[in-house]
């Protein structure tokens, strides 16, 4: 065989080779000119007070770690502390900046699937972030508030016009009360889901490993933010904008 033939063919099998070892998704992402993968869903939970994003025992926590969990891949989960709004962010720009080239093209906007929520200032923060969003023209999925406490430099009455769906959950039988009502900035952009609230004088719900001051000077506000009612349906409107979990997660 001639040495031009030979080389052909030795290459030829090389090819053979790589394919039968390349997995056919990779070949696929491979054949789609080069454009990178979609951003994950995003779902920020901004604890209130001065609670560390960490600290398991407060729900805006636990539910952020749960969800993490049970969405391994294609979607990010983070607890932060609400004075780390900033931080927050800029996390989120960065998630949205698929191609990295440091600036968010029309696309990558679009492609966003936003989740905030928050309980007391953290979801005043939360609103606060939608709203900085919005001012760059990113959209966002929902925004959730639990007993809602604004920050003195903070509106989150007013749900900005980027945010598709809005939820508040409030409580008024303690000295330190949520925010009884929001109200979307143009209800033709925002679908205000509903302002729900609980009570606690007659059902108190004992919150176990809080610490003492917690119970002593916020104790219906402490109470909202470990009842496990108000937490279930904030994490159904969370899974509800989720895309399926993965086999692999699901056997987990």
């Amino acid at each position: 065989m001639p040495p031009l033939r030979i080389s052909i063919f030795i290459l030829s099998i090389l090819i053979a080779n790589f394919h039968a070892s390349v997995p056919a998704a990779s070949l696929q992402a491979a054949d789609a000119a080069g454009s990178p993968a979609p951003p994950p869903a995003i779902v920020i939970g901004l604890v209130g007070g001065y609670v560390s994003h960490d600290n398991l025992v407060h729900s805006e926590v636990s539910l952020a770690a749960h969800l993490a969990k049970e969405y391994p891949t294609g979607v990010y989960v983070a607890a932060i502390e609400n004075h780390r709004g900033k931080q927050a962010y800029q996390q989120i720009l960065k998630l949205l900046d698929t191609d990295h080239d440091g600036k968010l093209s029309a696309e990558e906007k679009q492609q966003a699937r936003i989740i905030l929520y928050g309980h007391s200032w953290g979801a005043s923060e939360a609103v606060t972030l939608a709203r900085k969003l919005g001012r760059d023209g990113i959209p966002v999925l929902l925004t959730i508030q639990v007993d809602s406490v604004a920050k003195h430099d903070q509106d989150d009455a007013v749900i900005p016009t980027n945010v598709a769906q809005a939820v508040n959950f409030f409580q008024t039988d303690g000295h330190l009360k949520g925010r009884a009502e929001i109200r979307a900035a143009d209800p033709s952009r925002t679908q205000i889901i509903g302002n729900f609230q609980s009570h606690y004088k007659s059902s108190p719900i004992a919150c176990k490993k809080y610490p003492w001051w917690d119970h002593l000077f916020a104790k219906a506000h402490t109470q909202i933010e470990c009842d496990p009612a108000v937490w279930n349906k904030v994490e159904s409107l969370i899974r509800a904008e989720l895309p399926p979990k993965s086999p692999t997660a699901s056997a987990q």
